[in-house]
């Protein structure tokens, strides 16, 4: 058996219930093939790829706190870190109902390639719970993010983990979190990036998630003789990634008609209105329900549909494994020529296999929406520095940054014989670099 079947046994018996994490590791691994396969003595020898499966450490903790009502609540922490041999761990903290152990972990190992790929000095690490923001009020949700700090700040710092929002973790939670881990420690440090503006956030933080996914996605297209301008472009979510990727896209002359949230999905013929959009979602966190109801282009639908538009690109934007095979397949049906992932795994293994072998140009979310974690990184660096650099600048080296990803992703998959697997080239890119740390570092 090779060492690459041997490692997905083990990991998938020690790992049984956690499915998202198993269809990462299989996804990563198998892609790495040819690297392990050409350094198989040296890393079974040296168990790389049961260290890099393995996080460094899992903590889960209880987090109580008290309602409007006066009604104590309980909910579950968690952060994993999962690899620091290239810098602090990196990676946000996702406040959802669905938030578990297995959900965490695949974030946690997604983020060490990802992170890898930026060419900046963070490892892999994300955390979380499984509390819904959603429907709470202000002074519900201080609460809730000062007890979650208040254990997490154990294990926290500037050097050596420093995570940042997701989803459900935005500027308020930030906010509150970082209050509170102030209080705790009694020092002022960068220990969380996502800040706002008036104590040490990034200009251009809130933006680089979806505008990194379209500077990656816009120099795909340029590689492969197309360019965005004039596509129609379908996008899912609404949150944060969603609304600037679109704004992004209709900066570059693509007219985005699709956006969805949890309960349905919205139609704009004309092209979404993305100061509408933010109102309704940034402003209001309202449904898209009113986005419809004030734009008389749009059409609102319940549940998924998304992808049954017909486009020439897709940018999945909203959660894990939305994008299903029978999705890609309408898509291809309908002749889309990319998909670019603003989420985190939101296509499944099938429709990713499918979408590649009927010639759709894919990017995975590790590279395509790394810009987020990127510019945090970059808010770090400010942090240290005791300098704030402008909008123009962040914005500018975003951009470099994820020019730089698709250029060394493709340049790995051509290196080991798959030209235009750029779901290979995304992990061969990143763990080449974080094996090199690993094995510089010793058996730690």
């Amino acid at each position: 058996m090779s060492y690459v079947d041997e490692v997905i046994e083990l990991v998938t018996k020690k790992n049984a219930d956690q499915p998202e994490f198993l269809q990462a590791v299989k996804e990563v691994l198998e892609s790495l093939r040819p690297v392990v396969d050409a350094n198989e003595e040296l890393y079974r020898k040296e168990a790389i790829l049961e260290r890099i499966t393995e996080p460094d450490r899992q903590i889960m903790f209880r987090v109580p706190w008290v309602d409007d009502q006066g009604q104590v609540q309980v909910n579950r922490g968690f952060r994993v870190q999962f690899n620091n041999a290239i810098g602090p761990y990196k990676g946000g903290l996702r406040l959802h109902p669905s938030v578990n152990l297995g959900i965490i972990k695949f974030l946690g190992f997604e983020q060490i390639f990802k992170n890898s790929l930026t060419s900046l000095p963070i490892g892999g690490g994300k955390g979380g719970s499984d509390f819904d923001p959603k429907g709470k009020s202000d002074r519900e949700i201080m609460a809730f993010c000062q007890s979650f700090m208040t254990e997490l700040a154990k294990y926290i710092g500037a050097d050596m983990d420093v995570p940042a929002g997701d989803i459900g973790t935005g500027a308020r939670e930030i906010g509150y979190m970082f209050g509170q881990y102030k209080k705790i420690k009694g020092i002022y440090e960068g220990v969380l990036t996502g800040k706002g503006l008036s104590y040490g956030g990034s200009l251009a933080r809130t933006e680089a998630t979806g505008y990194g996914l379209l500077y990656l996605t816009q120099e795909m297209l340029k590689c492969n003789g197309m360019d965005m301008k004039d596509k129609i472009v379908c996008i899912s979510g609404s949150g944060n990634v969603a609304i600037y990727a679109t704004q992004k896209a209709q900066q570059l002359g693509a007219k985005v008609v699709t956006v969805s949230d949890s309960t349905g999905w919205v139609y704009d013929s004309e092209g979404i209105d993305v100061a509408l959009l933010k109102e309704v979602k940034e402003v209001k966190r309202a449904r898209l329900t009113e986005y419809a109801a004030a734009r008389p282009s749009a059409e609102y639908h319940e549940g998924r549909g998304v992808w049954s538009i017909t486009c020439d690109i897709a940018l999945p934007c909203a959660t894990q494994n939305e994008l299903l095979l029978e999705d890609a397949k309408q898509l291809v049906e309908n002749g889309c020529k990319a998909v670019a992932e603003g989420a985190n795994m939101p296509t499944t293994l099938e429709a990713t296999e499918y979408l590649q072998k009927n010639g759709v140009l894919f990017a995975p979310g590790k590279a395509a929406n790394a810009g987020g974690v990127a510019t945090s990184a970059l808010e770090m660096s400010q942090n240290s520095e005791r300098l704030s650099w402008s909008f123009e600048e962040v914005d500018s080296k975003l951009q470099g940054i994820m020019v730089n990803i698709f250029h060394n992703l493709d340049a790995a998959a051509k290196r080991y014989g798959k030209e235009g697997d750029y779901v290979a080239g995304a992990n061969i890119a990143g763990f080449e670099k974080v094996v090199e740390a690993m094995m510089a570092q010793g058996v730690v």
